[in-house]
């Protein structure tokens, strides 16, 4: 039943070569070089987190969170703008296993409502960290679309597919479909996150019920051929009469 869209660095030591002080150089352990790249993105997400300013995530700022020299953050990333991208890419993999996770009911539709609300919580409980994976326009990150490569949308565009073999939307290219259940949870998580000072009342019940909007209007369209608001209206005036979707449970045609 629908009811709308439910950190360590390495220690030294010294010798004295004449009046010359030498560090000698270890060979790193296996995995040392992912575990600081980890260390790394994670610094740069803390940063953000406590900043809410990308420009504040710079090349020395993480190094001095990680314990390291900024060169050795180098080795890992070539500039800020690759860092930067690391973390949007990062982030869409967090995004991807949230989504993933809270998107599990065997009926497609109740599947895609739990995957846009999981989104819609991700952003609200990371907002820094969302307005950098989705708005960010003044960074690397901003050039290369993460979102469409990632697979939190593949994962996405398969359950619209999924849908659509259900004879709940119309068969077809299920991208054009994503993009626009994407603008819902994006817009209605971007308005919850920029403007909380509006009388929304119950957050997580607003977003369900955009997103169940959404879903449920472009089966509708699909069913009535892209009906004009005229023509919907007549279709809506011509059905059977009963009582009102707020006074009763809204159901999927058969149930």
């Amino acid at each position: 039943m629908v009811t709308g869209c439910p950190a360590a660095s390495a220690g030294r030591s010294w010798a004295k070569l004449g009046d010359v002080t030498t560090t000698p150089r270890r060979r790193a352990r296996r995995g040392t070089g992912e575990q600081l790249r980890g260390q790394i993105l994670a610094a740069a997400k803390k940063l953000l987190a406590e900043t809410a300013d990308a420009d504040a995530v710079s090349i020395r700022a993480v190094a001095d969170i990680v314990g390291v020299t900024p060169p050795s953050i180098y080795l890992h990333f070539a500039d800020k703008d690759a860092l930067i991208e690391a973390v949007v890419a990062d982030l869409f993999t967090e995004l991807d296993e949230v989504m993933t996770a809270a998107g599990v009911d065997p009926h497609p539709l109740e599947r895609l409502c739990q995957q846009g609300m999981a989104y819609v919580r991700f952003a609200l409980e990371s907002p820094e960290h969302y307005r950098l994976a989705t708005m960010s326009t003044h960074t690397a990150a901003g050039d290369v679309d993460h979102m469409l490569a990632s697979t939190a949308f593949t994962h996405l565009s398969e359950t619209i597919t999924d849908c659509m073999d259900a004879g709940i939307f119309r068969r077809g290219d299920p991208l054009p479909v994503a993009l626009r259940l994407w603008s819902a949870a994006h817009g209605i998580a971007s308005l919850l996150i920029t403007k909380p000072f509006l009388p929304w009342g119950d957050v997580l019940d607003v977003a369900n019920r955009v997103l169940g909007a959404a879903a449920t209007g472009l089966a509708i369209f699909d069913y009535l051929g892209e009906p004009t608001p005229t023509r919907f209206t007549d279709w809506l005036t011509g059905l059977p009469p009963g009582p009102r979707p707020a006074d009763t449970e809204r159901q999927l045609p058969g149930q």
